[in-house]
């Protein structure tokens, strides 16, 4: 990607913008919403300027009207109520004044619900099944809203489970060690992974490169049922394979937010991320991410 100078804004500047900034080239001013000033130091030592707001905060966002030409909106809906208000609020801020050439909002591939296993790709029905999902359903359809009103060419991720053996929590080593099951294979599900390098050049992409109004998987190409999945992770790390139990029993010994995910099954087609926004996956397999360094 040629990466001519420009402002880039990223909202909720956790692992993964941290990442997406490392990749870009000086010439590009990377700023960050934050509503920590313990974090501003951090920032500034990896050369980001840091910006104090609050999307819960719609005051402290005034400031960032025509600041940038370029948002990476990576921040979460609230843990509960309706919609997503973070959002809104964010949106209607870069509005004020000349509004971003461009803006990627990382969503969740949940927002299809249970698929049965199917293979899916970006034209498919979103039915959330959760509150959690249905939160970034508001969000992408304020995010659209944004693109036809406004005309900025806003693209959306979906994105799976992201891991990284430098992430904090990004390894299945610790829920390994802690030996929590899996379902028996008759009735697990399929999940779908992306190593949080891969997901930020994917962030920065889209940015550039992303088509007016369109959704990108941020998937990888592995194939793999959740036990699957650890059970591949288990055999690289030389630890005992999760214990695996049936649905029933799942029911009443994992915790809901576990069983939730447990709940639904997709493959997510990714011939989009790699055709329109010519991404090519350093890390294309679980495998290959899991043994990274």
């Amino acid at each position: 990607m040629r990466f001519r100078r420009s402002r880039l804004l990223i909202v909720g500047c956790g692992d993964v913008g941290l990442r997406a900034a490392a990749a870009l080239p000086r010439r590009v001013r990377v700023l960050a919403l934050t509503s920590s000033p313990e974090r501003h130091a951090e920032l500034r030592a990896r050369g980001i300027t840091p910006l104090a707001g609050n999307l819960d905060q719609t005051a402290t966002l005034q400031r960032l009207a025509g600041l940038a030409d370029r948002v990476l909106h990576l921040a979460p809906p609230p843990g509960e109520g309706a919609g997503d208000p973070r959002t809104r609020a964010l949106l209607q801020a870069l509005r004020r004044r000349t509004p971003p050439l461009a803006l990627v909002y990382g969503s969740t591939s949940g927002v299809y619900g249970d698929c049965g296993g199917d293979w899916i790709d970006e034209t498919r029905a979103r039915r959330a099944g959760t509150a959690r999902a249905q939160r970034r359903v508001a969000a992408e359809d304020e995010v659209r809203f944004l693109g036809r009103s406004a005309g900025v060419r806003a693209s959306i991720l979906r994105i799976p489970g992201i891991y990284a053996p430098d992430r904090a929590g990004g390894t299945p080593r610790e829920r390994l060690l802690r030996g929590t099951p899996v379902l028996r294979p008759e009735d697990d599900v399929y999940t779908n992974h992306i190593h949080a390098d891969d997901l930020a050049r994917a962030c920065l992409a889209a940015l550039w490169r992303g088509a007016p109004q369109r959704a990108y998987h941020a998937s990888d190409d592995t194939e793999l049922k959740m036990g699957d999945y650890f059970d591949l992770a288990a055999g690289l790390y030389g630890l005992p394979k999760p214990p695996r139990i049936s649905r029933a029993v799942a029911a009443q010994e994992l915790p809901a937010p576990l069983l939730s995910f447990m709940g639904e099954s997709r493959r997510l087609a990714n011939s989009r991320l790699k055709r329109e926004l010519r991404l090519g996956l350093r890390y294309p397999t679980a495998a290959l991410g899991l043994r990274a360094p």
